[in-house]
């Protein structure tokens, strides 16, 4: 077993409130995640509260995009906690976590995910590090996050 945490962060010319409006709500994320154009006949389906805790999001795609849900498990004026569980192409549960700090630029914003690689995921840890993996498509997602905030 091998645990991971993945970061980066960048700083959005927008307020809080206008950042965290575009994650807190799933309808939003066609805009910003950097993984919504794998697959354009991707299916979602949305459920739970329209936004915020409770909100809950869908997806099964092809290979690239794989199949899964998420869940708003937290929500105040500085963070996000998601529960991210994916069932296609790896079965794997995660932690997101999205921080807002106001700063006089404009608001420092967080990504975070944290769990754990088992089995044959643990073994190939030691060749592709979770970061390597996944860090290049946080920073993508940052940026189309700030061009979708300051637009």
């Amino acid at each position: 077993m091998t645990e991971f945490d993945i970061v980066r962060d960048t700083v959005i010319k927008a307020d809080p409130a206008r950042i965290q409006a575009l994650v807190d709500d799933f309808h939003q994320w066609q805009q910003w995640s950097p993984w919504e154009g794998l697959d354009p006949t991707m299916e979602r389906t949305y459920s739970g509260a329209d936004r915020g805790i409770g909100a809950r999001y869908f997806w099964s795609g092809n290979r690239k995009a794989g199949r899964g849900d998420m869940e708003i498990t937290s929500a105040t004026s500085q963070a996000i906690g998601i529960r991210l569980n994916f069932e296609k192409p790896i079965k794997n549960t995660n932690q997101v976590t999205f921080e807002f700090i106001a700063q006089p630029e404009g608001t420092a914003v967080s990504w975070r995910m944290t769990g754990e690689r088992t089995g044959m995921m643990a073994l190939m840890a030691k060749v592709l590090p979770m970061d390597r993996m996944v860090g290049k498509d946080f920073e993508k997602g940052l940026a189309q996050l700030k061009a979708a905030a300051e637009g």
